[in-house]
């Protein structure tokens, strides 16, 4: 007997694994440049070609990825320049913080087969 007051949430969306492939392998990516410089470079790119024929929920992390690239990016350099006061010493690994956790949540949340809930923040 089904429960008509209490509906089963609703089903993910349906996915297209290449596109999903394509936000894991782009968020991987921006994640081995703390290892190995360049890579975000390539997973930016991907990103960008990517985002236009991506469902909406997947639209979501890309932009998420690409604006966590540019504002990371303004950041860095600006923590960067501020070494000069010394306060970029603590800044840098702040960012660097930033950066990793903004693009675990997103992986987290692409696992789980939902949207980036604000790609556009500056902030996590």
């Amino acid at each position: 007997m089904t429960d008509l007051a209490n509906p089963s949430p609703a089903a993910p969306p349906p996915l297209a694994d290449g596109q999903r492939q394509t936000v894991l392998i782009v968020y991987i990516l921006m994640l081995v440049p703390v290892v190995v410089p360049i890579t975000h470079l390539v997973g930016l790119v991907m990103a960008y070609v990517s985002r236009d024929s991506a469902p909406d929920w997947l639209k979501t992390h890309y932009t998420n990825q690409i604006r966590t690239f540019w504002v990371g990016m303004l950041y860095l350099i600006l923590s960067a320049l501020a070494c000069f006061l010394l306060i970029g010493f603590v800044l840098v690994p702040l960012v660097c913080i930033w950066y990793i956790v903004r693009c675990a949540i997103g992986l987290s949340r692409l696992m789980n087969n939902q949207p980036y809930p604000n790609p556009d923040s500056w902030t996590l």
